[in-house]
């Protein structure tokens, strides 16, 4: 029996008002919020509704009568589709004026503070290309805007996910998060499997030669390509990777991994090296380090280095303080206040992570950090404290989920002085302020925009015990 399907409504003339999180602006129609994506606030247009929920609707822009002084020329020829840069429609001061009150009405609403300094947003001088780092995912079933019903099978792609649905892959031509090099790189590599008939990877029957292509570089201009294979065929595996040594000179770290797992993760796999180098080493801040294929790293280096200055700056230090680094992951934080400080304590809850760490650290000559791998929860405990010493500084840069209750209870039994937090998920940072408040103050916020075109934003907060 056929479904049948309610018409949705169409909203005339819907004024657009303000842009909110996950990329959307917001309007209001019958006393009801509707959710519009690549919408920018000043626009006036017709509104097709996509769905509706108990309390707010979903619409999209079906004609535009008075386009917002806001809008600028979106520069992607995928913008729309492939689901990255979601506000490159609107112009970069707009974007970061909407980052900033963003986090402000994080705190202000979630967590009902008002007293604090706000910094202005530190925002980024290069707004394109400031990646470090693409992951890319091989289909053989490419998503198509134009269906074409002659067609026996959609093309082969090598390109991002399509947002919500985990099957469908758009081929890209030309992606602008990174330098140019990488457009040769991946196109490359798709025309050489094209011509050569590898079988691209099938999402669902999960059977297909290529798997996933991940590219590197660092500020140097050296780049690592590794190549995810779901099987092996070792005389198809050394032709593409003997085509991408001798055809991109710049390619100092060329490695391979077969992954016939249910899911894309390198954790537990064993990376491959092909040729040159199994690492990148990336300098900031004057400090090195080492990026192997399954590290973590800021994928924004430019930014980094300016996040983890205003951080090191937020506490304070003089030099005799014992610092705790919370979610330390390789330790970047860690080393960048380490000159700074008597001693840094790091907890991580990935033990690779703390590997990659511990041998930035003697990278860098450094002796006076401890890193810990665990559970943060049942890591940081009253008798790992008495141990090691009650914290003159505790540096929390936890996921976006924030921190866990244990966590935080256990921050407050401590009480160490000054607390800054860094964070990539306001909503949650501000959840967390709400519990810190029954001992600590909240001084100042300085938001940071890690990733221009996006509705992303870090913010670093600075506690002081009351």
């Amino acid at each position: 029996m056929r479904r049948k399907f309610k018409k949705m409504r169409l909203i005339e003339n819907l004024e657009i008002q303000s842009a909110v999180a996950e990329g959307n602006c917001i309007a209001r129609t019958d006393n009801q919020v509707v959710f519009v994506k690549f919408a920018a606030p000043g626009d006036v247009a017709d509104v097709q509704v996509v769905a509706k929920k108990k309390n707010y609707q979903e619409g999209r822009i079906v004609k535009m009568h008075k386009a917002s002084e806001k809008r600028v020329e979106p520069f992607c020829k995928h913008y729309q589709t492939c689901g990255g840069c979601k506000w490159q429609h609107l112009d970069y001061a707009e974007q970061l004026a909407f980052k900033q009150q963003q986090v402000i009405d994080a705190f202000e609403r979630l967590a009902g503070l008002t007293d604090f300094e706000v910094l202005p947003i530190f925002g980024a001088t290069q707004t394109r290309e400031y990646r470090n780092k693409l992951d890319l995912t091989f289909s053989n079933r490419g998503w198509v805007t134009t269906f074409d019903p002659t067609a026996d099978n959609r093309p082969n792609a090598l390109g991002f996910h399509i947002p919500g649905r985990f099957d469908k892959v758009m081929d890209i031509e030309q992606c602008h998060l990174m330098t140019n090099y990488v457009n040769d790189i991946q196109r490359g590599v798709k025309a050489f499997c094209d011509e050569h008939g590898y079988t691209f990877y099938d999402l669902i029957a999960q059977q297909g030669m290529m798997r996933n292509l991940m590219l590197r570089c660092n500020r140097k201009g050296e780049w690592m390509v590794l190549v995810s294979f779901f099987e092996e065929d070792t005389e198809k595996r050394e032709a593409l990777l003997n085509y991408i040594r001798d055809r991109f000179d710049k390619v100092t770290s060329l490695v391979y991994v077969i992954n016939p797992k249910k899911n894309d993760t390198l954790q537990d796999l064993e990376v491959q090296c092909y040729h040159g180098n199994d690492h990148l080493i990336e300098v900031l801040g004057g400090l090195q380090f080492k990026i192997r294929p399954q590290s973590f790293f800021q994928t924004n280096s430019e930014q980094a280095e300016n996040l983890y200055a205003i951080t090191k700056n937020f506490a304070g230090l003089t030099g005799n303080e014992l610092v705790y680094d919370l979610y330390t992951g390789t330790g970047s934080i860690a080393l960048y206040v380490a000159d700074k400080a008597r001693e840094v304590v790091g907890i991580e809850y990935v033990p690779e992570a703390i590997m990659d760490a511990k041998e930035n650290m003697q990278i860098n000559g450094m002796q006076h950090l401890k890193f810990y791998a665990g559970d943060m929860k049942e890591i940081l405990t009253s008798d790992f404290i008495a141990q090691h010493g009650k914290p003159d500084v505790l540096i929390t840069d936890p996921p976006r989920d924030g921190m866990h209750p244990d966590v935080v209870k256990r921050i407050l039994e401590t009480e160490p002085p000054r607390i800054v937090y860094v964070s990539c998920n306001p909503a949650t940072q501000a959840r967390d302020a709400k519990f810190l408040d029954e001992k600590y103050r909240l001084v100042k916020i300085q938001p940071v925009d890690m990733f221009p075109h996006t509705q992303h934003v870090e913010n670093v907060g600075l506690w002081e015990l009351r």
